[in-house]
């Protein structure tokens, strides 16, 4: 990690105003990166592209007020929640556009599939994620970390200062939380 990325955290901490700015564009690459991963996981075309994510998200960042992170982790966990909630707002939107919402005549192209994001599973994982976070918050922040943001455990480890192992045990426990909870969902 770059030596001013700690440093542009530190002004953020402090109140910087231009901080949060600075960071962004600090971290944009590996920001981008984890735009493009969240993206090509929902399978299918996808008509959001991981540059206008990413800027989605820096503007739903810029405008909760800035938020204090201190340290790398916790701030690329927020980006990819918010990142993650932005897939869900538009997943759902496109759905409410198909089922007559925005209702406009235009040509169809043959050519192109049909997007294969199902925004019902996408809303139930998202939910159930903000419920671990309000129950767990240590345990959503790994699973954020690790699913959305792509870190390895050892890295994870290495943010938090406890071992991989550890980690490792969390990430577990988060995963059985999730699955239960978006079981229980289903049957209902």
């Amino acid at each position: 990690m770059e030596p001013i990325i700690p440093k542009l955290f530190g002004a953020v901490e402090r109140g910087d105003g231009g901080a949060n700015e600075a960071l962004f564009g600090a971290l944009y690459s590996e920001l981008h990166r984890m735009a493009r991963r969240e993206l090509a996981r929902r399978g299918g075309p996808v008509s959001l592209s991981a540059t206008t994510l990413l800027h989605e998200a820096y503007l739903a960042m810029a405008a909760r007020g800035d938020p204090s992170f201190p340290d790398r982790g916790r701030f690329m966990g927020y980006a990819a929640r918010v990142m993650r909630r932005l897939i869900i707002d538009h997943a759902r939107e496109r759905q409410a556009q198909k089922r007559g919402g925005l209702f406009e005549i235009t040509s169809l192209d043959t050519n192109t599939q049909e997007n294969s994001v199902d925004y019902r599973e996408l809303t139930e994982i998202g939910e159930a994620l903000d419920e671990l976070g309000n129950d767990e918050p240590s345990l959503a922040e790994i699973v954020d970390l690790k699913f959305f943001c792509g870190f390895s455990f050892c890295e994870i480890a290495a943010m938090r200062d406890v071992s991989e192992r550890t980690v490792q045990r969390n990430w577990e426990t988060a995963r059985l939380y999730l699955h239960r909870k978006i079981r229980a969902d289903l049957s209902l």
